[in-house]
């Protein structure tokens, strides 16, 4: 499921590192745009990456606790 930024969304940040609103090609307004999306998918990826770890803890705590001290998460 992909999910789009809103166009509002997407001027406002253009308009704030861009020289306008409308300014979609400089340098700065991509970086600030793919710096975004990059950010929302990373925060989407660790809110599954939890709900399963909450599952798992839920399920077999002793699977949760080795799964836990392998990959050396803190919790």
């Amino acid at each position: 499921m992909a999910e789009y930024l809103q166009p509002e969304k997407k001027q406002e940040i253009f308009a704030k590192y861009g020289k306008s609103n409308k300014d979609t090609g400089s340098p700065e307004s991509q970086v600030a745009l793919f710096s975004y999306r990059i950010a929302r998918s990373l925060l989407r990826l660790v809110s599954k990456r939890r709900q399963l770890l909450n599952y798992l803890q839920k399920v077999d705590i002793e699977r949760y606790r080795a799964l836990i001290k392998e990959l050396g998460l803190r919790r």
